[in-house]
């Protein structure tokens, strides 16, 4: 199917979505020089006019036969260079974009809004505006470009503004380890630490991202999306291998943006930076700039397993990829003692799960139920997990203290807090009926086994327990109980824990009602297959046309039926039993631990024992954070120290210190032929004119 760009009125707000608030970062130094108040109105308005324009986009999801819309203008024109001609700079409007936009400009407002109450008499408010606006803009770009090095901008874009918002307590005082560090010994890290090491991590996934696209350029000349899915076909068969290390080369980057496995540990340290930073980056939009790749590039990778069927090994790569990080990190938030660490080992979990459904999704010919399986989890997620974040940041601002066992017995205190996290949770934890997270996570189940992969089916079962599980424990160690003896030495002290003010619980109880009424919206839509189905329909009827594919993907399923796969029916079955069970034996052994205390969770794991080890093991997040520090950190450290001192001060230094005793040396001797008497002076001169006419002389002669 050939397509060529269009340029219409539609695009605009996709233009102006990520421009406002590049705008709006920029002005705020001006803002703030004028009054502080107009600057943190202003960085707010900025980002309500983003979402303000993605929302003008949302009509085009109801006539999705007019998609694609995209505009693309000149940038850059390379004369002479046979691989590339010209590098075009553009928007794409479809789809997975206007889904994906709205999800980053909304749910970025109104952690916008709760940032004016949670960041309150903060210091350095200006970058913190200015980062925070610069990170929408970028993120608003990665989504709606329309090309791969116009999406690399705003990939490092996001980058950087993840590093400097992360580390934002750079001064890491001791004093405020309760509430900026991440942590505990041997692994307690100050914020600065916690933004070079998300910076160094992410950079390693992004020069594999680099590698996969200059490859995928010089075989196909171009770089746009559309582009590349009419290329690919007319590949020459010759090529078509290169398509499969580039392809697990792009990869790289969502590994690292996405924290998935090998280069997770980044995003557990994370949370050194403030709760908002956590809400907006690496819960609700940045993280999912991985999983928006993976979905941006998946129709180009489909097409090419259709005329090389070895591509299929990518999918599979993404696919094992996302689950096993999805089962290790679920594992990992079980031991986690800080409330927003216990978050973001979910959110990699939850992130893995995005990615199993998409790598499932081109293992088979029904790609539609993965891939909207992928991208329903994508939006349902974003919106409890930022949820939970700005919950979990009420309640750290009102007990002070990030840790689990500092908290307790406070649901009458905070009861807005308190029912918009558990109403978030039951999200989380896929709750039937009434949440969105119910719906999204068994549709990924579901897609596992209609792509014939029990054992896949199997470790996202267990996860889903394990998540439940967790997500129980923080609930009641956070809210239920008796309160911590930290509670009552703040209460000693005159502070007493009391409700957000209504800046903060305005933004999380809007977004805790928008879970619910997503679950609402897949009962009440039941006619169309609920709100997953409308979903899915929407995607189906997209990407076929996009593919050229003539036959619907029932037609496709009866044809070439994937190997191992189950029926629809079987599988719908299979996995709406299997949720509701695992859900049930999660949450009834955290119940029993954490709430009825019997048996006491201290008691059953005791000082040693086979379960104080795996609790240890656990803790220690599988060693593989210490074994990063172990391999790469620590020797590094000690070449660089060895370095500074035989290198830098031992020889550099040194040879430095020679030179310049020298030359000072041979100025004090020099120094002393000038002794300022006219006699000298004459006689030099007289001596300098001889000498130069002597070197004339031979010169001419």
């Amino acid at each position: 199917m050939a397509i060529v760009p269009t340029v219409g009125i539609e695009t605009i707000p996709a233009w102006l979505s990520w421009l406002f608030p590049m705008i709006g970062a920029f002005l705020t130094p001006l803002l703030a020089k004028i009054n502080p108040r107009l600057r943190d109105y202003g960085a707010v308005l900025f980002s309500f006019l983003a979402a303000s324009m993605t929302i003008m986009l949302i009509p085009l999801l109801f006539s999705v036969e007019e998609l694609p819309k995209w505009e693309v203008l000149p940038w850059i024109e390379l004369e002479g260079f046979p691989v590339l001609s010209k590098i075009e700079f553009g928007v794409l409007v479809d789809p997975l974009s206007i889904i994906m936009a709205n999800v980053v400009a909304v749910i970025s407002f109104l952690i916008m809004v709760y940032s004016l109450g949670y960041m309150k008499g903060e210091s350095g408010l200006t970058r913190y505006w200015f980062f925070m606006n610069f990170f929408i803009g970028n993120m608003l770009l990665l989504v709606m470009s329309e090309n791969l090095v116009q999406t690399l901008f705003g990939w490092e874009g996001v980058g950087l503004c993840s590093y400097a918002l992360i580390g934002f307590w750079y001064r890491d005082a001791k004093e405020d380890y309760l509430k900026t560090w991440v942590g505990e010994p041997p692994e307690a890290y100050p914020p600065s630490h916690c933004g070079m090491k998300a910076f160094i991590t992410t950079r390693i996934g992004d020069i594999s991202l680099l590698i996969g696209i200059v490859i995928i350029v010089a075989f196909t000349g171009t770089l746009s999306y559309m582009e590349l899915i009419e290329k690919v076909e007319h590949l020459p068969h010759e090529f078509m291998w290169i398509l499969v290390p580039a392809a697990i080369l792009l990869f790289g980057g969502p590994i690292g943006k996405s924290a998935q496995l090998p280069l997770m540990e980044w995003l557990p340290d994370a949370m050194a930076g403030p709760a908002t930073v956590s809400a907006l980056i690496h819960a609700a939009t940045m993280v999912k700039a991985g999983v928006y790749l993976v979905g941006r590039l998946f129709p180009i990778m489909y097409v090419a397993s259709k005329f090389y069927p070895e591509m299929g090994s990518f999918f599979y790569v993404v696919a094992w990829i996302g689950v096993i990080t999805a089962f290790v990190a679920g594992t990992q938030a079980i031991t986690s003692n800080e409330i927003k660490k216990v978050l973001a080992y979910s959110t990699v979990s939850q992130l893995g799960y995005m990615m199993l459904a998409l790598g499932v999704a081109g293992t088979t010919f029904e790609f539609f139920i993965g891939y909207t399986a992928g991208v329903f989890h994508l939006m349902s997620h974003a919106i409890f997990k930022a949820a939970l974040f700005l919950t979990a940041g009420a309640v750290i601002h009102a007990v002070e203290s990030r840790f689990l066992h500092h908290m307790g017995g406070i649901r009458k205190e905070m009861p807005i807090t308190f029912w918009s996290m558990t109403l978030t949770a039951f999200s989380l934890m896929g709750v039937p009926i009434l949440f969105s997270g119910f719906w999204s996570k068994d549709l990924i189940l579901e897609s596992t086994l209609l792509a014939g992969q029990p054992i896949m089916f199997a470790l996202a079962a267990i996860t889903a327990a394990i998540t439940a599980f967790y997500s129980v424990r923080m609930l009641s160690l956070t809210f239920l109980g008796k309160k911590s003896k930290h509670i009552h030495e703040l209460e000693h002290e005159g502070h007493h824990v009391h409700e957000a003010p209504k800046v903060m619980w305005i933004p999380y109880s809007i977004l805790a009602v928008a879970t619910v009424l997503f679950g609402i919206g897949a009962i009440t839509l039941l006619p169309l297959g609920g709100f997953g189905g409308w979903l899915e329909h929407t995607f189906e009827s997209y990407l076929s046309r996009l593919l050229g594919m003539e036959h619907s993907s029932t037609l496709l399923a009866a044809e070439l039926a994937t190997e191992g796969a189950l029926p629809q029916e079987l599988a719908v079955i299979i996995t709406i039993g299997t949720s509701l069970t695992v859900l049930a034996i999660g949450a009834f052994i955290a119940y029993k631990l954490y709430i009825r205390r019997s048996p006491d969770p201290a008691k059953l794991v005791g000082s040693k024992g086979v379960l104080k080890s795996l609790w240890n093991f656990l803790f220690r997040r599988w060693y593989v954070n210490a074994f990063f520090y172990k391999v790469f950190v620590y020797p590094t450290i000690s070449f660089s120290n060895w370095a500074l001192k035989h290198i830098e001060i031992g020889g550099i230094d040194k040879f430095n210190y020679v030179l310049a005793n020298a030359v000072r040396g041979f100025s004090n001797r020099f120094r002393r032929t000038h002794t300022g008497l006219l006699n000298y002076n004459v006689i030099g001169m007289i001596a300098g004119i001889i000498l130069l006419l002597i070197l004339v002389y031979m010169v001419l002669v």
